[in-house]
């Protein structure tokens, strides 16, 4: 590489002699380092001295001393003033795109009359004051001068105002008016060039920013809760930190490794742990850092300490270490504060945040604190409770989503606040403000899957939770899982369906007792999914139970009660028991078509069924009657697109299948599919099982490369929405076996090879 000459010999020939020797240019060694070429520039002109960090790199890079790299810098250096107080921490982990950032926005290199105050925002104990420390101690040779300024309140702000006039040796240093003192300092900060002037804790920005000059020729950065950095700050947040580096943290905290060893050196049992508790802790800087210090202090295992948080969260969290000299509070104590500090600015706002203590804690939509805190769904009053939360950044809020999310030992801490009683009440609010919002069954088809499986599904799970936990036997409860479970069914989640419906049905018999017609909604919900997963033995008694049920407290001609009837008669079509269905069958048709007519949706599925029991006997006319009577009378009656006009279709084609009527069959069951994709989704069972009766046509048909593209989609789904084990998954993998062994066949039958020359 050809290195391209200085015009003029720098002050620091050693360090730019050692980079020509290596014929690296000054943008080569400041990636092997991690700066900028801004900053080899300067320590090679002299201008400035790397500090301690970055002079090791050196160092390291080139394998020589400071004295021979010509980086020890002159004694007028140690003039600087800095004020930073306390030493740099050996711990510290990751943040390394964040620094980077800082120093970008906040570099020499830029103006300062120009460059907007920074401010790192984020929870108390995320790592804002360890991350700030470590940008002065990484950077800090870059500045003329590093102040540090403790910002909590008016007072602190004087008092190291004035501790800084001292520093300065400032004419006024010694005035007993302390305005006088301040006023001395901004000036100073005013005409005065190239400071760093951190500014810790400030959680009143416009208070603090009273402190600051008009025009200022130096660079601020605040540490602060607050989120709204406004005119004042351009906001940067400190995230939790990552699995990985919030384990390298913890293992190094307890010992486990050196501080310049890496993660992979660690034991797996020791890393493993380690990964749990970081977990646990949801990644929170500052609970880690409690954790390695106990370990540490009791001489305890990782995975010790991990049994005994299971138990004893609560006092683990609050207990101080004497090994913590940089960290006054704990998790504990720092979140506690800032809850009574909430709950004397605003009430509504405490309210909203232990309502958040008990829901799934990554995606809370709005809408549901909107009908739980805001008078009548009244947005201003919601945004008035959140602006109070977000100063202490217990919660997020993403614009984008309309959702909030709060760090899962946020959620910890306050409900270990509460007594039992205190915690058995919001649990119950809590059910209730998810079930008021929950969307019906029938309204939730199609394109609000998504948003609610994202958004409401995890909640429901919390409340499901909470329901077992605390013993939540309500209406509110009952309700929640009832219609949670019929969502899933509808959109063919049948396992998650199962236990809301499992879960709804011992709820209902605590409630009703077990003779009460809701105990019967449920047994049949419980044994459709039987149905679905094959267990025809069980539906059969789930059905038989709510038939008793429903005849004993409704009556025999209930529409209910009707409905029962078909639906074991089904399940008896199912076992061959073609009788017995044809006597239940019949009873539910002649009741539901004198009380309720023949175009009423429960008759027609009745003679759907009816007609489908004949086919399976090869009863093939008296099928074909009734399924055109039943699909000409939905046609008429029904919406277009029906799932009731798909399935009469696919009945009409299994029976041109049978009858061997290709043609025929796939024009009815590309309708009935088309009608299931745009109702149901092309993810659903439904949609799977009309792709495999597709396939079962083509392979019939000796179409066998055509079957295997629609049996392989219709596996897919079957993997992927009711798993590997379902009876439905293995039949459509048992079919395609099927189906690649002919294609097989063919490829060999066609396979000619070429003759050997002789």
């Amino acid at each position: 590489m050809a290195v391209k000459k200085d015009k003029k010999p720098p002050l620091n020939s050693r360090l730019h002699d050692a980079r020509l020797e290596r014929g690296w240019s000054q943008q080569d060694l400041a990636e092997l380092v991690g700066t900028t070429f801004v900053n080899i520039s300067r320590w090679e002109n002299g201008s400035n001295f790397p500090n301690p960090y970055y002079r090791q790199k050196l160092c390291d890079v080139f394998g020589k001393t400071p004295a021979e790299l010509g980086l020890i810098p002159p004694r007028s250096h140690a003039n600087r003033i800095w004020t930073i107080p306390f030493l740099r921490n050996p711990f510290f982990t990751g943040r390394e795109p964040l620094l980077t950032l800082l120093h970008e926005r906040i570099s020499t290199t830029r103006m300062a009359a120009l460059t907007q105050a920074q401010a790192l925002y984020g929870l108390g104990g995320i790592g804002k004051t360890q991350t700030a420390a470590e940008y002065a101690f990484r950077y800090g040779d870059e500045y003329a001068h590093v102040f540090w300024i403790w910002a909590a309140t008016q007072e602190t702000l004087d008092a190291d105002f004035v501790k800084l006039a001292q520093s300065l040796d400032l004419p006024e240093k010694d005035e007993q008016d302390q305005t006088q003192v301040v006023a001395a300092v901004k000036r100073w900060l005013s005409v005065n060039e190239n400071w760093l002037l951190i500014m810790d804790n400030a959680d009143d920005m416009t208070m603090a920013r009273e402190f600051l000059p008009s025009t200022q020729n130096g660079y601020v950065l605040f540490t602060t809760r607050d989120q709204a950095g406004g005119m004042i700050a351009a906001s940067v947040e400190v995230e939790k930190l990552s699995l990985q580096d919030g384990t390298l943290l913890l293992l190094r905290w307890s010992n486990r490794l050196d501080k310049d060893t890496s993660l992979d050196q660690a034991l797996a049992k020791d890393r493993a742990a380690a990964e749990c508790i970081v977990e646990e802790m949801d990644g929170l800087p500052l609970a880690l850092v409690q954790a390695g210090a106990y370990i540490v202090e009791t001489a305890c295992s990782l995975e010790d300490y991990l049994d005994l948080y299971k138990t004893h969260h609560k006092e683990l969290l609050a207990r101080p270490s004497r090994l913590m000299l940089d960290y006054p509070e704990t998790v504990g104590t720092t979140w506690s504060l800032s809850f009574r500090q909430i709950e004397q600015q605003s009430p509504a706002a405490a309210d909203l945040l232990r309502l958040c203590a008990f829901l799934a804690p990554d995606a809370i939509p709005e809408e549901l604190l909107m009908r739980d805190i805001a008078e009548a769904g009244d947005p201003f009053k919601l945004n008035e409770a959140l602006g109070v939360i977000l100063r202490y950044s217990l919660v997020r809020r993403e614009e984008n989503t309309h959702a909030l999310s709060i760090h899962r030992l946020v959620q910890t801490v306050l409900k270990d606040d509460m007594d039992q009683e205190t915690q058995r009440i919001w649990a119950e609010r809590t059910v209730q403000a998810v079930n008021a919002v929950f969307p019906e069954a029938s309204s939730g088809i199609g394109e609000k899957q998504h948003y609610f499986l994202q958004f409401y599904l995890p909640q429901v799970q919390v409340c499901a939770a909470l329901i077992s936990q605390y013993h939540l036997h309500s209406h509110d409860a009952s309700h929640l899982l009832h219609e949670a479970g019929a969502f899933l069914y509808a959109h063919g989640f049948y396992y998650q369906s199962q236990a809301f419906h499992q879960q709804t049905l011992d709820i209902r018999k605590h409630l009703y007792g077990s003779e009460h017609p809701t105990i019967a909604e449920s047994l049949t919900a419980l044994a459709i999914l039987a149905n679905n997963q094959g267990e025809l033995g069980q539906a059969e008694q789930f059905h038989q139970q709510a038939l008793d049920i429903r005849e004993k407290t409704l009556g025999p001609d209930n529409p209910e009660t009707t409905r029962s009837r078909n639906n074991l008669s089904v399940i008896y079509r199912k076992q061959g028991k073609y009788e017995q269905a044809e006597q239940l069958l019949k009873q539910a048709l002649s009741i539901s078509e004198r009380t309720q007519g023949f175009e009423h949706l429960d008759t027609l599925n009745f003679v759907i069924n009816m007609a489908k029991l004949y086919a399976e006997q090869h009863k093939y006319e008296q099928a074909e009657q009734l399924l055109k009577r039943a699909l000409t009378t939905s046609e008429h009656v029904l919406e277009v697109g029906h799932p009731l006009i798909a399935y009469n279709l696919q009945l009409l084609a299994q029976l041109s299948y049978e009858q061997r009527n290709y043609e025929q069959a796939e024009h009815l069951w590309k309708q009935s599919l088309a009608i299931l994709e745009k109702t149901l989704g092309s993810d659903h069972p439904a949609y799977a099982e009309r792709l495999n009766d597709l396939a079962t046509l083509y392979y019939a048909r000796g179409l066998y490369t055509k079957a295997q593209t629609f049996c392989q989609r219709a596996l897919s789904i079957s993997e992927k929405i009711l798993g590997p084990e379902h009876p439905d998954t293995i039949t459509y993998h048992e079919h395609l076996s099927r189906i690649m062994n002919e294609i097989e066949k063919e490829q060999n039958d066609n396979y000619h090879p070429a003759p050997s020359s002789s």
